[in-house]
């Protein structure tokens, strides 16, 4: 009895992923009716309007006065309905990425992408060896990667699947046809990052994200757990390290940048120092954040209190 009880629970909650899936995929074809500029913004102006109603928004209120304790709680508030904004773009934009990337280096006239740090993308096509770009969840933070597979360079990016089964193959599919090679976070993705780096070749990572068993490290002057994979990676192979974000800017336009190296904090014997790096990774992080607050995903339980708020 309990087996049968249990396929059926089983059963159950797949029909239910699989109804989100559906629903998802109805809404971003629906947009695909539309031209960019206006899916987007419609995309931007319906979140606004939803996203307050949910429960994540008193998570995002909550992570949102811890950052920002100086604030108002009007100012807090137009942050996060801006990020709710922020993450409809961010959805709308999938259907349109194919467009969105209309960066040309021989075209005068700017388009809808500029690109800061030339230099440094045509460097490493150049001269292959072996790097990471590490980024977080600002503005359209998917574009990066389209724009190395446009400038020819390798990289491989490390990615977080949905939870949801049919979304995650399907963004996989998608992501994959665009973005180069993805490697999906789990158990042997270390292993993966780390034969491309050995190959001589580049890797993308996401590095503000939650990690249960991370390096104890602060953000936002609070305690956080960050994922020790890239420090270890860069002691493993020396490789170089460099930032990179995307920040939105008016009339659905982007601009990408990648920044100069970082130099990597060493321990007195000149080995490097796995904890202060993460924090550098965070310091830089947060530096981008309070730049651009209402581009970085608050819904996110970075500091790990989503327990104690949405119950």
């Amino acid at each position: 009895m309990k087996l049968f009880i249990t396929r059926i629970v089983l059963k159950l909650e797949r029909f239910r992923q699989w109804l989100i899936a559906q629903l998802m995929f109805g809404f971003l074809n629906f947009l695909k009716i539309f031209p960019a500029d206006g899916a987007i913004s419609f995309a931007d102006w319906l979140t606004r309007k939803i996203g307050p109603h949910t429960p994540r928004h008193k998570l995002m209120l909550f992570n949102l006065r811890n950052a920002f304790p100086e604030k108002s709680d009007a100012e807090i508030e137009a942050i996060a309905v801006a990020s709710w904004g922020n993450m409809g773009r961010l959805a709308a934009e999938y259907v349109f990425l194919d467009r969105l990337f209309d960066y040309d280096y021989y075209r005068p006239e700017p388009g809808r992408v500029e690109v800061s740090g030339i230099p440094i993308f045509m460097e490493l096509r150049d001269n292959p060896r072996p790097f990471i770009v590490f980024t977080a969840h600002t503005g359209n933070f998917e574009l990066l990667p389209v724009a190395g597979a446009a400038f020819g360079l390798q990289v491989t990016v490390l990615f977080r699947p949905p939870n949801n089964p049919y979304v995650a193959q399907k963004i996989f599919d998608f992501r994959s046809a665009r973005m180069g090679k993805l490697v999906p976070s789990h158990a042997g993705s270390s292993f993966a990052l780390a034969r491309q780096l050995e190959a001589g070749q580049g890797v993308g990572v996401l590095v503000d994200q939650k990690f249960r068993k991370g390096l104890k490290t602060k953000f936002f002057g609070l305690n956080v757990k960050t994922n020790p994979l890239l420090p270890k990676l860069v002691r493993q192979f020396n490789c170089d390290v460099y930032p990179a974000r995307c920040i939105r800017l008016p009339g659905n336009r982007y601009r990408l940048e990648i920044e100069l190296k970082l130099e990597m904090p060493r321990d007195e014997k000149g080995n490097l120092d796995v904890t202060a790096t993460a924090q550098m990774l965070n310091d830089k992080v947060e530096s981008w954040v309070r730049e651009y607050p209402a581009q970085w995903l608050w819904y996110h339980d970075r500091w790990k209190v989503k327990h104690e708020i949405l119950n």
